[in-house]
């Protein structure tokens, strides 16, 4: 498989990118769920929130590294089968996905730094804190961050069941591109 993409296929940076972001997305959404779970006598109650910031600015920095690469390898021009809503939606559906992850992002920064205290990535740098109010912004922040994820969530599983409709209902090569394959590749 060639690294960048080519008219026909993504190539595996795009293929790992986009895998590595919806995997991270998902553990995320589920150590945030887990986390709201845990008592403060439990031995992860501060490990947990540690390693969801620490995560999600190595997740916000992925995100931006994938925004620099789809401007440096463009993806692959759509498919002739899809009709004119198929290539609005798909656009609309990806603008929105990336604009939910980054305010997800920017609202569990707001929720961090709310005490003014800077993030720690894994012990390796530390993010400062720019905006704080304490109180008030981390609960704002926090609902407004829940809120997102729950709807990136939503809005990549119809993202998902979309890629499985067209190819089983349309039987066509959308899903196949995403895996970094085309049978209307010659080099397949």
């Amino acid at each position: 498989m060639q690294l960048r993409n080519s008219p026909f296929r993504y190539g595996a940076i795009s293929v790992v990118l986009h895998w590595l972001v919806a995997i991270a997305v998902y553990g995320m959404f589920a150590l945030g769920l887990w986390m709201v779970t845990l008592s403060y006598y439990d031995g992860w109650y501060h490990q947990g929130p540690e390693l969801h910031k620490s995560i999600g600015i190595v997740l916000m920095l992925v995100l931006v590294i994938r925004l620099i690469w789809r401007r440096l390898s463009p993806p692959p021009a759509p498919l002739a089968s899809y009709s004119r809503m198929t290539r609005i939606s798909a656009v609309v559906a990806h603008v929105t996905l990336y604009l939910l992850l980054f305010a997800i992002l920017f609202s569990g920064y707001l929720i961090s730094t709310a005490d003014g205290k800077p993030i720690s990535v894994f012990g390796l740098f530390e993010v400062p804190a720019t905006i704080a109010d304490a109180g008030s912004q981390a609960d704002l922040a926090g609902d407004i961050h829940l809120w997102l994820a729950w709807t990136v969530v939503i809005l990549s599983v119809l993202h998902g069941l979309a890629a499985f409709k067209h190819h089983f209902i349309d039987k066509d090569d959308t899903l196949k591109r995403m895996l970094g394959k085309s049978s209307s590749d010659s080099g397949v």
